[in-house]
């Protein structure tokens, strides 16, 4: 149901539509946008800053230029709200019976409007110049705009860095938008932010300027949030004939005063009150990243040199504290997962412990560092990943994939902990020991307690919980739960007293439990919350391979989910304990038949 029948969005179905308003109507049409965005993410949650601070440079690329014939691309393209409003999918934001219909991204498969399935960061000025390239070779004459925006947080990230070396190569159209709210999803960090800081308080007159000095033109604007100059600013540089850098001061969070206030809170939020601000979602009262952290800080007052280290994404591992009680040891590299990776094997090549937390999803954009940098030089990192779970979200953020890409690499202890006071005892252990390094995937799901069955990990001893015959069921990490319901379900409908296990680890096998299983089991099940192709399960098989062991591997095809709800998912994947006993049933009866 269209909760605003009199806005003026109702008139727009595309971007031609706003052309005849004047600019009375599109600073309302920018506070309408606002008021939806708002509505729509305290409701389902989403990213509130980055898009409330986009709105009038958003409507006015769309009132000058003609898309999809000028093409705009959004870098992370989580500030695309507005544009998708304005290219005929405003009903997303009108109907709260349709905002699950929208990615929080860019998607081609949505509009013709859209060129990309962009959710990383650091991206648009390199799609931008290939783009152009392409441009100048098959259609020169075209006439056609190319536009990237993309975010002062995003400048750190070296495929940024890379983009502009190459645009500046262009001798032709091709506009980038330097979107300055001085704000990455946290703090701005490095001396590059020194930079944008000189030319916005002299108004682009500082000579210390990286754009020109990279070879492209540069314009300063210094309110991006006023509609009339944003119009002007486009229509000025519209079929410009050479690359330029359009550095517009914005307002993060802008018409929404908590966006203001917290900007970091308010980068992305799960869904809150709108009046006060509040999450309605109660907060857990212990969390994994909490005992991490007090470990972290326990062991700097013990005297040991650990340090954490993260790429912008503090707020996901509750870094606050340990950068409050200790400041001295805290690195933030902002939007670098390259950098960050390769700053840890150096400070553990210098002496110090460094703990460096890394996203699933983000930390792939570093594989060529845990190849080159971690694995080859087995310095002994500890790395803490999150996210790393089969999720609901959008294609650009899936965190299958982690158990794959790091388990293929030699020389990397990839630990997988079932409750908190394992995952505390893999980090104690990580932290002492000097002769790997060692990532821990901090479990997704609801928080267990338990009792570590070993205090060194550098020889991995499965942790048999409860033994059984016939069908042992190894669940890895946050999947322990499900494989414990599987356990109970094969005792209730098939009289199968399964044994239990959990691994510990997804790149180590204890070679003597598996020996061992197949004198009294006939199959072995393996539950794990990541991609099936590469992953945990694969290891079994080819264990088991040259025996007459029957082996059923659970988790995640080799595809990218969008979307979709995670109770659909799983039954996708034969992920609930109903599908998977139901699986080994016909095992086993094809077995006795």
């Amino acid at each position: 149901m269209n909760q605003h029948p009199d806005f003026l969005i109702n008139e727009v179905n595309e971007p031609q539509d706003i052309k005849s308003m004047n600019l009375d109507q599109l600073k309302e049409l920018a506070q309408e946008m606002r008021q939806l965005v708002l509505e729509r993410d305290s409701a389902v949650g989403g990213h509130v800053g980055p898009n409330l601070g986009v709105m009038e440079l958003t409507i006015a690329f769309h009132y000058v230029f003609d898309s999809p014939h000028d093409k705009v691309i959004w870098d992370v393209s989580h500030q695309s709200y507005a544009h998708k409003m304005l290219t005929g999918r405003k009903l997303g934001f009108l109907d709260p019976d349709h905002y699950e219909d929208v990615s929080g991204y860019t998607d081609p498969s949505e509009s013709p409007h859209d060129f990309f399935k962009v959710g990383h960061t650091s991206t648009s000025i390199a799609l931008a110049v290939g783009m152009a390239q392409a441009r100048d070779l098959v259609n020169p004459d075209s006439h056609e705009n190319v536009v990237a925006v993309i975010g002062d947080g995003s400048l750190s990230g070296g495929l940024a860095f890379e983009g502009l070396n190459n645009a500046a190569k262009l001798k032709s159209n091709l506009i980038i938008l330097v979107n300055d709210n001085q704000m990455s999803i946290d703090e701005d960090q490095g001396g590059l932010y020194r930079g944008l800081k000189e030319l916005r308080d002299t108004q682009g007159q500082s000579a210390n300027n990286i754009f020109k000095f990279m070879g492209l033109d540069y314009r300063y604007v210094a309110d991006g949030n006023d509609l009339k100059t944003m119009i002007d600013v486009f229509k000025e540089v519209k079929n410009i004939d050479h690359p330029i850098v359009l550095h517009v001061n914005t307002q993060k969070g802008k018409g929404y005063q908590p966006a203001i206030d917290d900007q970091k809170k308010y980068h992305w939020r799960a869904p809150f009150d709108l009046q006060t601000g509040e999450s309605k979602q109660s907060a857990p009262k212990e969390s994994y990243s909490a005992a991490v952290i007090d470990e972290l800080n326990a062991q700097v007052e013990a005297g040991k040199p650990v340090v954490a280290i993260n790429a912008a994404i503090p707020g996901m591992f509750d870094l606050g504290r340990f950068k409050a009680a200790h400041a001295d040891r805290y690195f933030d590299v902002g939007i670098a997962e390259q950098d960050s990776v390769t700053t840890a094997v150096a400070m553990a090549a210098g002496g110090a412990r460094p703990v460096l937390f890394e996203s699933s999803t983000f930390l792939q954009r570093a594989y060529d560092q845990l190849v080159h940098d971690v694995a080859l030089n087995e310095y002994p990192i500890v790395m803490i990943v999150r996210g790393g779970t089969i999720s609901s979200g959008s294609a650009t953020h899936q965190g299958t994939f982690d158990i794959s890409y790091i388990s293929s690499l030699p020389n990397i202890e990839y630990l997988a902990p079932t409750n908190v006071e394992e995952m505390i005892s893999m980090l104690r252990w990580a932290l002492k020991q000097n002769d790997t390094p060692v990532v821990i995937r901090q479990p997704e799901h609801e928080l267990l307690h338990g009792t570590p069955s070993q205090d060194s990990y550098a020889t991995i001893d499965y942790d048999i919980a409860h033994h059984g015959s016939e069908v042992a069921i190894m669940a890895v990490g946050g999947f322990w739960q499900l494989g414990e319901e599987v356990c109970r379900q094969l005792k209730e409908k098939l009289n199968i007293d399964a044994t239990l296990i959990n691994p510990k680890s997804v790149t180590s096998i204890d070679q003597r439990d598996l020996h061992y299983l197949q004198e009294d089991h006939d199959i072995v099940v393996t539950i794990e919350d990541g991609n099936l192709s590469g992953g945990f399960g694969e290891t079994i098989d080819r264990y088991y391979g040259p025996t007459n062991m029957k082996v059923l591997n659970f988790g995640a095809p080799r595809e990218f989910a969008d979307n979709v709800p995670l109770e659909v998912l799983y039954e996708w994947y034969h992920l609930t304990p109903e599908q998977i006993v139901d699986d080994i049933e016909r095992v086993v009866h094809s077995a006795i038949y």
